[in-house]
């Protein structure tokens, strides 16, 4: 194994490293040794590997051979270059330690500062600073965060104690506190940490304070928050962690010092401008976490004037050496400028964009990266509802627009509260004082984030921008009271459970569940996805059921439909109706009057489907219905044949329970008749194809529609394309009979209205035996379509509507990567897709092939339709431009343009 070579290098330290060797040394690592190399003023320092957390993860917590010797010996180099000594009473060196994954996590893993410090090493940190209350600052931080981080000490413990100290300033700020207030500070956390720990004290010697916090970064790569947020943007547990050891340099040393965070463009928008936030006299967690409000980067050339000059210069250089928008930590100390860590900065879908079509004007990139850097899944942000102008509405409070949309929900106020509401089906909007990492798993469950406090770089800012939702910080008026479950706000009491929206691009927090509007695409999106249409091979359809939801498609790019759901036509009172009139006749003639009644709803969506469509092509899908949909529930005829009968036997009054039996022969009758068409499995029972085969004229009927439709839709000089489809075929003959009955209807309405219009008949492929056979099959299709949300049911042996209670188990516990019913299971039912399209183009050369389950809006699956030779994809509209994008990608990544 690789981890037995008692000489293998764990250890590199800045001068050693660069860019290209992420995966060994994490993001944050590699860009430090790069910027170091490149001369640009880095504190020294170097990395412990993702290789030795693995091995790390591997020995059950135990440091690989060789890892602590190289660590010591790479301390000394640092030492040399600080011109300083760790743990050296006189002139004491101290060191940062953090994480660093290959793969951008930020917040998500533990970070401790100020280590070295102890009772006597403050004592030379306050010499040599000249400056007793900064040195113990820098010690009460210190042994809070190691307390906290490395020593499993409840956070809340130490917050509540500075809290308290505070209040006994006149300002209430930490920069308040004087050296005596201070020193009490520091004592009570010990004992704290004492009281806490059974008898562990606060450990004293630096290496064993270094051994111990490099532990603790490798055990956060397992933490929750980590693991959660791995799940959520499908990132490898495999990966591990860095560990960056740097040498400390202060933010909190004066007010000529600071720390904060810059972006080399707006995060939010876009906008080629720089971004971010800065705190003087302070260090870098307080940014992050929220605990002072921070002030705008512009503001630094006013405090600050050479300084900011420097970060200017230095934020263009970094941009342009890695052609992407950077997030840069800073510190100063004193007035001088150290950069701590460069990496590529998380982004909004707005901001994605922008940023990728302005980089490509500018010349930094060309066409082909801009479409593989914006994210499919990111241009879903860009389709979120916004506030509706026109609605009425209240505002309860105004904060900091962290992360564009809008969304309403009840509001609750601890993290797992809002896994409990979600998980009851509820909207929620996470309402906390500030968030933390440990927070996380409530942010992926709620619909929009608000904090009272906080800045746009907050921690709750740079997540909810990264899942893009919604999110409004530092709405200062809000007063949370989590115990009592509520939050007061301008005259307003708000409990839990309560409704409220949050507009996340205006930083409005509205009473209530304020309408929305669906946002209009701009110019930068339009210019990427033209650019995105030039690359991909795959055709991209969307599936609709109405002219209002064709149109909307058309809008978004669609190239046709790919599957118009005839059975959605029914859902509706009026509609519901009749078609189960349809379904529950016991004749012929009962069922054909029910027909007649049909047809002129049908010929009418199709004909606003057609319209909307002009000159693409209309997959229609011939009736699919389930029947459990469409009959009466079983149990509630039940429970109404009961009140019936209770009724008339309480009844004294002769015409009424003569009324009252007529009910009661209408319900049992309806009841016998329900009894009979009861399916145990009715998603494997009567629908489909089977139903036509049974019922001819419900094919007819529905064909009859289609082409009257088309046929007036020509006569209005509209160019239609129909695709008639016939689903859950599994046999040859199926198809072939079906086909039979299509064609005889189609060319008798063509022949009536003297029109000749060009169709094609497919079916769809979503039962495994219709894909092994689909070489017989293919001899009566012009084309085929995989239905794979079925073909994933029939494959797995999985109810759709069922598995969501356990599937979750199987992904947590690594059984399944990923829900199968969300991304193609390539081994599985992938394969079954890929042998439909080869045994059926063996047949037939020409063979039309496209998806239109849920998959065919999801990336990864979409890259697969474009491996196996698909030609188009279809999904909601919704989801037509993140196809388009991801077709792209697709077709780039394998080099086929």
């Amino acid at each position: 194994m690789l981890y037995e070579q008692r000489d293998h290098k764990w250890v590199y330290s800045f001068a050693e490293g660069g860019a290209a060797m992420k995966s060994l040394l994490g993001g944050k690592g590699a860009n430090v040794a790069e910027m170091s190399q490149a001369g640009l003023p880095v504190p020294p320092g170097f990395t412990i590997t993702t290789e030795a957390c693995r091995a790390y993860i591997d020995y059950e917590r135990q440091f690989p051979e060789g890892m602590w010797s190289q660590s010591q010996a790479a301390l000394e180099q640092v030492e040399t270059e600080a011109g300083k000594q760790f743990g050296s009473a006189a002139d004491p060196l101290l060191v940062s330690v953090r994480s660093g994954a290959a793969i951008s996590m930020p917040g998500m893993m533990d970070t401790v500062l100020n280590l070295g410090l102890n009772d006597e090493t403050i004592e030379g940190l306050a010499r040599l600073s000249d400056n007793r209350r900064f040195a113990l600052d820098s010690y009460r931080r210190f042994i809070s965060m190691f307390g906290a981080i490395v020593m499993a000490v409840p956070a809340e413990k130490f917050d509540r104690v500075l809290e308290r100290f505070k209040a006994q300033t006149a300002g209430g700020r930490d920069t308040d506190l004087t050296v005596e207030q201070l020193e009490d500070v520091i004592a009570t956390y010990k004992r704290i940490i004492f009281a806490d720990r059974h008898g562990d004290e606060f450990p004293q010697d630096p290496y064993e304070q270094l051994r111990m916090a490099i532990a603790a970064v490798f055990d956060s790569w397992n933490g929750r928050r980590a693991i959660d947020y791995r799940r959520v943007h499908r990132i490898s547990d495999d990966l591990g962690t860095a560990v960056n050891v740097q040498a400390m340099v202060f933010g909190n040393l004066d007010w000529d010092s600071g720390t904060g965070v810059a972006f080399t463009r707006n995060p939010s928008t876009g906008e080629n401008t720089l971004f971010g936030e800065y705190l003087l006299n302070a260090q870098g967690e307080d940014v992050v976490a929220g605990i002072r409000t921070p002030q705008p980067i512009s503001r630094l050339s006013e405090d600050l004037p050479g300084v900011f000059e420097q970060l200017q210069t230095i934020t263009t250089r970094l941009e342009r050496h890695y052609g992407d928008m950077q997030d840069i930590e800073f510190t100063i100390e004193q007035g001088k400028l150290w950069i701590l860590q460069t990496r590529t900065g998380k982004r909004t879908g707005a901001a994605a964009v922008r940023i990728a079509v302005e980089m490509v004007e500018e010349g930094l990139i060309d066409r082909r990266t801009a479409v593989m850097r914006v994210n499919a899944e990111q241009l879903d942000q860009l389709l979120h509802p916004t506030v509706d102008p026109r609605a009425d509405v209240t505002v309860l409070a105004t904060g900091l627009p962290a992360s564009p949309g809008a969304a309403s929900g009840v509001i609750v106020l601890h993290p797992d509260d809002a896994e409990v509401y979600a998980g009851d089906g509820n909207d929620v909007i996470l309402v906390r004082n500030e968030t933390s990492p440990d927070d996380f798993h409530g942010m992926v469950v709620a619909r929009a984030i608000l904090t009272a406090r906080g800045g746009m770089t907050s921690h709750a800012a740079v997540v909810a921008r990264g899942m893009g939702k919604p999110c409004v910080v530092g709405a200062g008026d809000l007063s949370i009271d989590e115990e009592e479950g509520y939050f007061y706000v301008n005259n307003h009491e708000i409990r839990r459970g309560d409704w409220i929206t949050v507009d996340g691009s205006t930083g409005n927090v509205l009473l209530g569940k304020v309408p929305t509007r669906q946002p209009e695409m701009g110019g930068y999106f339009e210019n990427l996805m033209q650019w995105a249409d030039e690359y991909r091979r795959l055709g991209v359809r969307a599936n609709a059921d109405t002219g209002h939801d064709a149109a909307l498609a058309r809008k978004f790019g669609a190239q046709g439909i790919g599957l118009c759901r005839t059975e959605h036509m029914f859902f509706g009172d009026e509609r519901l109706a009749i078609m189960r009139e349809m379904i529950l006749a016991e004749d012929l003639a009962a069922r054909q009057a029910a027909l007649d009644r049909l047809l002129p709803i049908q010929r009418q969506d199709f004909l606003e489907i057609f319209r909307a469509m002009d000159g693409l092509p209309v997959t229609v899908r011939l009736l699919d219905p389930p029947l459990h949909e469409f009959l009466p529930n079983y149990d509630e005829l039940q429970a109404d044949l009961f009140e019936l009968k209770l009724r008339m036997l309480q009844s004294d009054s002769f015409a009424e329970v003569d009324q009252i039996l007529r009910q009661v022969w209408e319900k049992e009758r309806l009841l016998r008749r329900v009894a009979q068409l009861r399916e145990a499995n009715p998603m494997l029972g009567h629908r489909g194809c089977r139903l036509g085969m049974v019922f001819t004229e419900v094919t007819a009927m529905q064909t009859r529609a289609i082409f009257e439709a088309a046929c007036r839709a020509q006569g209005e000089g509209i160019t239609v394309v129909p695709e008639i489809m016939i689903p859950l075929v599994s046999i040859a003959a199926e198809l072939d009979n079906q086909r039979g009955i299509v064609q005889a209807v189609a060319e008798e309405v063509l022949g009536e209205h003297g029109m000749d219009v060009a169709y094609s008949i497919g079916t769809m492929i979503e039962l495994p035996r219709a894909a092994l056979t689909a070489a017989d099959i293919a001899r009566h299709a012009d084309f085929f379509s995989f239905g794979t949300n079925d073909l994933t049911q029939t494959t797995f042996g999985l109810s759709r509507d069922d598995s969501g209670r356990f599937l979750f188990h199987y992904i947590s516990g690594k059984i399944l990567d990923d829900d199968p019913f969300q991304v193609m299971d390539e081994e599985g039912v992938g394969e079954l897709v890929r042998l439909g399209v080869e045994r059926g183009r063996q047949t037939k050369q020409d063979l039309k092939t496209g998806i239109c389950g849920e998959h065919g809006g999801e990336p990864r699956s979409i890259a697969l339709c474009h491996r196996y030779g698909l030609d188009y994809v279809s999904c909601s509209p919704f989801r037509v431009p993140i196809a388009r994008l991801a077709a792209a990608q697709a077709a780039l990544a394998d080099g086929t343009v």
